[in-house]
């Protein structure tokens, strides 16, 4: 498979990228930094240079174009304002579902969060990206032409991946370590039977690869 991911240069993405190229998949990360394009050739991936923030859906389009699958695993991160949270956790991920469509790219996953809600209240900066999570993942699961998967991990750890995980559309709260979220979204992308699913994801005791297989039988 050929797959795209936005936010190339994440935690969690950086990760995904060596696990795809490792079992032979051909993997673009898009990135915002030049300089973070050695990091990801290192991981195995493809560096495609494009800020989401200010690109047209024709622009993004273009990099998705022939592309298997798209995965969505950008975040303004844990030091960035409210209105980033706007323009890249909910904008970008509208721009790249879009673009998907545009494109022709069927298979869609999106890395959200936790109790993400586009009705989520509160004031602080958290609250403003758990409903930016929640109005993308609202607006992906309203697109017909994508064959849309949404992840929702639960507290990430840089912990050592154990391969054991609790994937369930309801699992309530608890940590995951990145490693692990990774494992998965490699199974989910992979997994077209686990279109139209919204799923949350914790540490558990059931291996990546039969959780995936269980959720996809539902």
């Amino acid at each position: 498979m050929r797959i795209v991911i936005a936010g190339g240069h994440g935690q969690i993405a950086l990760r995904l990228e060596r696990l795809l190229a490792a079992r032979g998949d051909e993997v673009a990360g898009i990135i915002r930094k030049p300089e973070q394009a050695d990091d990801l050739r290192a991981a195995g991936a493809e560096p495609v240079v494009l800020d989401l923030e200010s690109s047209s859906v024709d622009e993004v389009a273009e990099r998705l174009r022939g592309a298997d699958a798209a995965i969505f695993a950008a975040g303004a991160g844990p030091g960035s304002g409210a209105a980033r949270k706007e323009t890249v956790d909910k904008a970008a991920a509208v721009l790249f579902a879009d673009a998907a469509v545009r494109a022709g790219v069927r298979r869609f996953v999106i890395v959200s969060s936790m109790a993400a809600d586009p009705e989520h209240e509160g004031d602080e900066i958290f609250d403003a990206y758990l409903r930016a999570k929640g109005e993308a993942d609202a607006y992906v699961r309203s697109l017909d032409g994508l064959d849309w998967t949404v992840l929702r991990p639960g507290a990430l750890t840089d912990d050592t991946g154990t391969g054991l995980v609790r994937l369930e559309a309801r699992t309530g709260r608890g940590p995951v370590p990145r490693d692990d979220v990774a494992s998965v979204l490699a199974e989910l992308v992979d997994t077209p039977a686990t279109t139209g699913l919204t799923l949350e994801l914790i540490s558990g005791s059931t291996p990546v690869s039969v959780a995936v297989k269980s959720v996809a039988g539902n």
